[in-house]
């Protein structure tokens, strides 16, 4: 079964019902995006832990040049290539967007290089790596400080890359070393955590 869910712009998406996928509230959304929104026109978003796709969806409508979404449930999956497709056949400006069924960690640590010589042995274009990292996994999750140093180990991030955590703030996020954490924003009892990569 699936629900609805509407975008900022107020587009309509399918929504995966059930406790397996949970929906980034339009709030914090909309915030993300107010955030992000000086330096997203032509960037490329790696949307980890996607679920429904919509935040991969309103960075399309932001500007984004490519997104790539991974996820591991198959019905959400499903749900959130449909999603980010319908609504990048629907924009203005055409997205190279890629879906993923796999577990987020697994993925990354297959590192960039060879996800990119996969791509150009696919569509004869090498991707670029990126610039936004938006990381969603469950709330009780330990996943996001191995995720964090999967990005950097498998050099996924540009330099001057944003990592955006989404999380419950009953929960305490372990940031890795190599990270440094920008800034802390609270909507309720959602949190987003905005991080930078160590440059020293």
């Amino acid at each position: 079964m699936t629900g609805q869910l509407r975008l900022l712009s107020g587009r309509k998406l399918i929504s995966p019902i059930g406790k397996s996928t949970r929906p980034t509230t339009s709030i914090v959304r909309e915030s993300l995006m107010n955030i992000v929104r000086s330096k997203i026109i032509n960037s490329n978003w790696l949307d980890l832990y996607s679920g429904s796709g919509v935040i991969g969806c309103e960075a399309i409508q932001a500007g984004a040049s490519s997104v790539l979404a991974v996820e591991i449930n198959k019905k959400a999956y499903q749900i959130c290539k449909s999603n980010l497709y319908t609504v990048n056949k629907a924009s203005h400006k055409k997205v190279s967007v890629k879906v993923i069924n796999s577990e987020a960690n697994r993925f990354l640590k297959e590192g960039f290089e060879k996800y990119s010589e996969d791509m150009y042995k696919r569509i004869q274009i090498k991707p670029s790596r990126f610039n936004f990292i938006y990381i969603d996994p469950p709330y009780k999750s330990d996943s996001y400080c191995s995720t964090l140093e999967n990005l950097l180990r498998g050099k996924w991030v540009e330099k001057e890359c944003l990592a955006i955590c989404e999380f419950s703030i009953f929960n305490q996020i372990k940031v890795p070393s190599k990270w440094i954490m920008s800034e802390q924003k609270n909507y309720g009892k959602t949190g987003l955590m905005l991080l930078t990569p160590n440059q020293a």
